[in-house]
């Protein structure tokens, strides 16, 4: 099918781009702080006193909390998204996650609380999920149904590129902190800053949204439902029309979700509990892997444009596999320009499946369900993948003693989602109107 222009609408295509791309930076910023206070403080915190990578354990498996609440967010903000429209669920999800963030900030510690002070943490932990489960749909619809069809993979990668966006304002925060404060300042009160500091990024984030009209492709598909009977749930078209869509954007997620926690978060853990190396070792080279991802992520899409999502798609699961190995050998030299050469070409091939991701998903399903089914194959695949990668990685590092355990783990999962994207036809010329 020949891509067609949509109906045309008054907000322009860059300000709908930016408007998404501050809103997912927020989020992101949000969610990706909590991974690495959880890899580098909430351990010592919020958990009793044991054996250190006991704790960093602990510490993941409420990271984990997150994404089993990612599907249920999506679900719901799916269902309301695809009745009611992407723009109001936009606004639900960032409130949402910035005022979890910010309670995280001020919450009480073990040694003040005991067990009370990691019911709460995992509590605001399942709020920060469920609020980015809905958002990452409504993000990437609002853009990808908006402007040229031809330059769809280019203008949907720029809500993606909010992600590395959220990882250097996070990490550039908490390498700034651990920069200028003792450990012990940092432990006690300086970790708070951040989560704090969400309530600012949250206000700017909601003005811009706030300016944005509804999706045109969205409102003419809503147009045409009010005049038709009643449809089902869409979450029960998406399971019953698109299960194999559903199933195929699942395992492109593989390598894709795994792989940035192990590129972003784990070297973290790695760095400290394997080398023996400061907190501003592993934070710093994901700083600048982060910025350089950013750059990556719309040139990936605008290239997906040109030559198609799956070959685009497929040199990044490729890459990231193999990848993985070298990235485990730099590291482990200690030397800080390898680690970071490790973690930027990690990124950088990581941004080959982050880039054209948004606009292959939403090309898979049709209009009336297209929140539902972009949310549920993503946010399901998050659980399996992104959720429980901390905590595998670090299990296999305990288990093994040996980086390249996590590299074996990065690999199997590449292969999973080669097979898924090649499993499937090309969606680069789909018509959304029609689809």
């Amino acid at each position: 099918m020949t891509a067609t222009q949509p109906a045309q609408t008054r907000t322009p295509i860059v300000r709908v781009v930016g408007a998404s791309l501050v809103g997912t930076t927020v989020e992101w910023y949000d969610f990706f702080l909590y991974g690495v206070a959880a890899s580098v403080v909430f351990g010592d915190l919020f958990f009793p006193k044991g054996e250190e990578l006991t704790g960093t354990l602990l510490s993941f498996a409420t990271f984990a909390v997150g994404f089993f609440a990612r599907p249920v967010g999506g679900v719901v903000f799916g269902h309301f998204g695809d009745r009611l429209g992407r723009k109001q669920l936009l606004v639900l999800s960032l409130l949402m996650m910035g005022v979890a963030t910010f309670a995280i900030g001020l919450l009480p510690t073990y040694a003040q609380v005991g067990a009370l002070a990691p019911i709460l943490l995992t509590v605001l932990r399942l709020v920060q999920g469920f609020a980015l489960g809905g958002e990452w749909g409504g993000a990437v619809l609002i853009v990808s149904e908006h402007g040229d069809p031809a330059r769809r993979g280019f203008w949907a990668s720029w809500p993606q590129a909010g992600a590395p966006a959220g990882q250097l304002i996070a990490n550039g925060v908490l390498a700034g902190l651990a920069a200028f404060q003792s450990d012990a300042a940092f432990n006690s009160w300086g970790w708070r800053i951040p989560f704090l500091l969400s309530a600012v990024l949250v206000l700017v984030g909601l003005w811009v949204r706030l300016r944005i009209e509804e999706s045109p492709v969205f409102k003419e598909a809503h147009a045409k439902a009010q005049e038709e009977p009643a449809e089902r749930m869409p979450l029960l078209e998406v399971l019953t029309r698109y299960p194999r869509e559903v199933l195929t954007a699942m395992g492109a997620r593989m390598a894709e979700n795994v792989s940035y926690y192990i590129f972003t978060i784990v070297i973290a853990t790695y760095a400290k509990e394997q080398l023996g190396l400061g907190k501003s070792f592993a934070l710093n080279a994901v700083l600048i892997g982060a910025a350089i991802h950013f750059c990556a992520i719309p040139l990936w899409g605008a290239l997906s444009d040109r030559i198609g999502r799956r070959p685009v798609y497929l040199i990044g699961a490729v890459g990231v596999g193999v990848w993985a190995f070298l990235f485990i050998a730099l590291v482990d030299t200690r030397n800080f320009a390898l680690a970071t050469l490790a973690v930027t070409v990690g990124l950088v091939l990581h941004g080959a499946m982050y880039g054209p991701q948004a606009s292959f998903f939403t090309e898979l399903f049709g209009t009336r369900v297209r929140y539902s089914g972009v949310s549920v194959g993503y946010q399901l695949a998050s659980i399996i993948a992104g959720g429980l990668a901390p905590f595998i990685a670090v299990a296999l590092l305990k288990a093994y003693d040996s980086g390249y355990a996590i590299s074996i783990y990065v690999a199997a999962c590449a292969v999973i989602s080669i097979v898924a994207v090649t499993s499937y036809s090309e969606t680069h010329k789909r018509d959304l109107t029609t689809v």
